[in-house]
């Protein structure tokens, strides 16, 4: 963590006259105010930033005189997506947010003008959330060596893990089209599928049908194409971080993805959480990148450097929680399945983005990174079904009596996220979550 990136807004004395955001617990603290679109009623998209159980209607905000910002910031935050905000880049990205702090603060004049907050704050109950941004281009990418020696030993037990994973960051192009915000119903897909007995393979719907746990990275400024970026100003082009689920159709992608990797096993739907936790938020939890086994090479020099050794990673504790149609209807509370944290992964995201346009691929603002799977050593700790049940011979059992090896009908998945650092408040993603219908 670099203490020269730490200011007033971590403040962990500070609270907010909302007085949701003060307790013990709560993902939206005054120290968090991520950002997000949502629509109240019948009204357009407009961006907000989450405070508490509320929502900050930024462009009101601003049109009242309560924030006062340069023109070309306040149009940025006048439309109903990200992508002009993110554009900006992290300097106007982080003068908005001390000036939202004191706006949200409990000393803020603000805070004697209930009318005004009226005016201004929504309850987040009462919004519809969207997507964040309008995502140009979607990267999936294969970061946690857990998960992938977990896979390669269901596949390819005397061979788990392919030589090149140590050396080059394993991604493939996701299809943006298909993502969706958290809360949208994820149909099952149907496709091809072939029995390892069968001679032939046969269509239908998907019977391995699956979640993933991941953690999705927003691009900021892009770069032109052909200009690579360097690792060491790769943090200069990441907005914030959501949770995803890539969710995938197991049986699709076994029968499909040799030769040429993933496609329809993958691309019928991904859900991404609302919110987006700025890197700003993120300053206090940053970790050093995972220790590499000894005996494993080292990074390449486009992949290395100091700071990304140092802190090119963040301490997130991730969580998958499982509730079936059948524990809705019993009143039973959501299965915790699996608990993992994001610092344990191979490569960090300013590898990742370093690495996507080490070819000159041009990132573009509001393009969304995917982490790959978040597992750790522990069977606890697999952040899929694929996983945690071992290929399905070894199912979950459920409260309500149910055995799963891979999705049902009615089935609702539910990834949550927190950080938490001594001296400092704790923050959180809030939830990403979707429910499977026929």
């Amino acid at each position: 963590m670099s203490e020269s990136r730490i200011d007033e807004t971590h403040d962990p004395a500070a609270r907010s006259f909302v007085a949701s955001a003060n307790v013990l617990g709560n993902d939206l603290p005054l120290q968090n105010l991520p950002f997000g679109v949502f629509r109240a009623g019948e009204a357009s998209p407009r961006i907000g930033v989450a405070i508490g159980d509320q929502v900050l209607d930024l462009p009101a905000a601003i049109e009242s005189g309560h924030l006062s910002v340069a023109p070309d910031l306040a149009s940025a935050c006048s439309g109903g997506s990200l992508n002009a905000l993110m554009s900006l880049g992290a300097a106007p990205r982080r003068a908005l947010r001390r000036q939202l702090f004191a706006l949200l603060h409990s000393d803020s004049p603000l805070a004697s003008y209930p009318a005004m907050q009226a005016r201004l704050l929504h309850p987040l109950a009462e919004v519809e959330m969207l997507l964040p941004a309008q995502i140009g281009n979607y990267s999936d990418f294969y970061a946690s060596i857990d998960h992938a020696t977990n896979v390669g030993s269901m596949f390819r037990p005397d061979n788990p893990l392919l030589p090149n994973y140590k050396w080059v960051p394993i991604g493939y192009h996701g299809r943006a089209s298909s993502i969706v915000a958290s809360g949208t119903p994820i149909r099952r897909p149907s496709g091809q599928k072939k029995a390892l007995d069968a001679e032939a393979p046969t269509f239908g719907p998907s019977l391995q049908l699956d979640y993933e746990l991941e953690v999705g990275a927003w691009i900021s400024t892009g770069n032109e194409l052909g200009e690579p970026i360097p690792i060491e100003e790769s943090d200069d082009h990441l907005f914030g971080l959501s949770l995803l689920d890539d969710w995938s159709a197991r049986d699709l992608q076994a029968w499909e993805y040799q030769p040429l990797g993933p496609f329809l096993g993958k691309s019928f739907a991904s859900t991404v959480s609302p919110w987006v936790v700025t890197l700003e938020a993120l300053e206090p939890f940053r970790v050093p990148r995972a220790t590499r086994p000894e005996g494993d090479p080292p990074p390449l020099p486009y992949l290395d450097s100091e700071r990304n050794r140092k802190e090119g990673a963040f301490g997130i504790a991730l969580e998958v929680h499982l509730r079936s149609q059948a524990m809705r209807d019993q009143d039973l509370p959501a299965l915790r399945v699996s608990r993992t944290d994001f610092r344990s992964l191979y490569w960090t995201f300013p590898q990742l983005v370093a690495h996507h346009a080490s070819n000159g691929c041009n990132l573009r603002p509001g393009d969304l990174l995917g982490s790959g799977t978040v597992s750790g050593p522990a069977p606890e700790n697999r952040g899929c079904l694929l996983e945690r049940t071992w290929r399905g011979k070894e199912p979950l059992e459920l409260p309500s009596g149910e055995e799963r090896a891979f999705l049902e009908a009615g089935d609702e998945v539910i990834f949550t996220g927190r950080c938490e650092r001594e001296g400092f408040v704790a923050i959180g993603f809030g939830e990403c979550r979707g429910t499977i219908v026929a």
